[in-house]
């Protein structure tokens, strides 16, 4: 069951990072041209990420009363409505309706970020972290890809009066429908159900995976999933690594791209450096997910932490060098890995299996919420002050997340 869950799981994030960076890489684009300004281009990737963070909860309590296979199919559906939606709202050059797909999109990454716990379900405690780091692993070579086939799917709907830019939403559709139809056929049994079934078991409990399953309504399971966490000093420590951790990369890295151009950078080598920072968050999570499951979670969490602290110090300092300013986005990426899967890994070991489901959507919502804002600001602090200063406010942001994580495992 592992295997085929871990199976399943892999194939569909490759197709789901294949579908989310095909259609992102012209999203701004898109945006531009439908909304007529360059001041509304980036509604369209906001609209994604507040979309992931509000469809988090409800996806989560779908979980939490029928399981992994029927949340992640129904988020991919929402996700393939929404790329219809954009590609309607492009068509009719509607610009609001446009934002309103890519807030359904973003239950693509709602999917995807789920997905990484549905492989902690079935895994064994001390292996949990490399469950995880698998998954996340998986996004890469669609992440990789995506990118490099916008232009061809622009192109393919180019005699159908859709604009060119929104051919890669209309792929993202097809890619989507494609990954929930395989969940749909291969998560059988369900592993979150299992796991329930495998742990009223081991405490002798004869309660059938049905009952569980339709007695615990979404409400009740939200405030579980809350109790656990206010309970649990080490499902708080996880919370704060995963949005950290997400937040200080977000602010960063959705701006560096702008500190580049200022200083002469053309738009192969700011995709370079954004390709290493793609590289750095998604190909050594395998490490970082052996290290959680050899060394400790909370040893992972520091060490992202400084990871981060260094890479926001490389690239706040960097004023135009080129070589720098990448070398600090890949150990941005490879913080941000490191915070996630050992955050992950720590936030399943530290609650109750019934809660899990919902305290890990409560999880991403928080993640989204944060990171959303601090995206939102940072074109804010960067008109403002500058880039430098918006690395040395994010490397503040680490100093909270340091100090928790020390406290609770010295108290440990």
């Amino acid at each position: 069951m592992r295997r085929r869950v871990r199976l399943a799981l892999v194939i569909s994030q490759i197709l789901g990072g294949l579908g989310v960076s095909t259609a992102v890489a012209l999203a701004a684009v898109l945006a531009e041209e439908i909304g007529g300004s360059e001041a509304v281009a980036g509604l369209a990737s906001t609209s994604s990420v507040i979309g992931t963070a509000l469809l988090s909860l409800p996806f989560a309590a779908l979980m939490a009363r029928r399981g992994r296979r029927v949340g992640l199919t129904s988020a991919y559906a929402v996700a393939a409505v929404g790329g219809l939606v954009v590609v309607a709202g492009a068509a009719m050059r509607n610009f609001p309706l446009l934002l309103v797909g890519m807030a359904a999109f973003g239950a693509s990454n709602t999917a995807g970020l789920q997905a990484r716990f549905a492989a902690a379900d079935l895994a064994e405690p001390l292996h949990r972290a490399r469950a995880i780091s698998t998954v996340v692993w998986a996004t890469t070579v669609g992440a990789v890809l995506g990118p490099n086939i916008a232009a061809p799917a622009g192109k393919s709907v180019s005699g159908l009066g859709i604009p060119e830019a929104a051919g890669p939403f209309l792929w993202g559709t097809v890619v989507f429908l494609l990954a929930g139809a395989l969940l749909h056929l291969l998560l059988r049994p369900d592993p979150l159900l299992t796991a329930r079934a495998l742990a009223r078991a081991e405490r002798g409990d004869a309660e059938g995976v049905g009952a569980e399953a339709d007695g615990d309504g979404g409400g009740r399971s939200l405030r579980a999933g809350l109790a656990a966490v206010a309970a649990s000093p080490h499902a708080r420590v996880a919370l704060a690594a995963i949005a950290g951790s997400h937040t200080v990369m977000v602010s960063v890295m959705v701006m560096t791209p702008v500190d580049l151009g200022g200083h002469g950078a053309g738009v192969e080598l700011i995709g370079l450096v954004i390709s290493g920072h793609i590289t750095g968050m998604y190909a050594f999570s395998p490490v970082m997910g052996w290290l959680a499951d050899r060394i400790g979670r909370f040893s992972v969490i520091l060490s992202g932490v400084a990871l981060l602290g260094c890479a926001t110090a490389l690239a706040g300092t960097a004023n135009g060098n080129h070589a720098q300013s990448a070398a600090g986005l890949f150990l941005l990426g490879l913080g941000w890995s490191a915070g996630l899967v050992s955050g992950s890994a720590l936030l399943t070991d530290s609650v109750p299996q019934q809660a899990r489901a919902a305290v890990q959507g409560f999880s991403d919502m928080i993640m989204n919420s944060a990171a959303g804002a601090g995206g939102a600001l940072s074109g804010l602090v960067v008109a403002q002050a500058g880039y430098g200063w918006l690395n040395l406010l994010a490397s503040v942001l680490l100093l909270p997340v340091a100090a928790l994580t020390v406290v609770v495992a010295v108290r440990r």
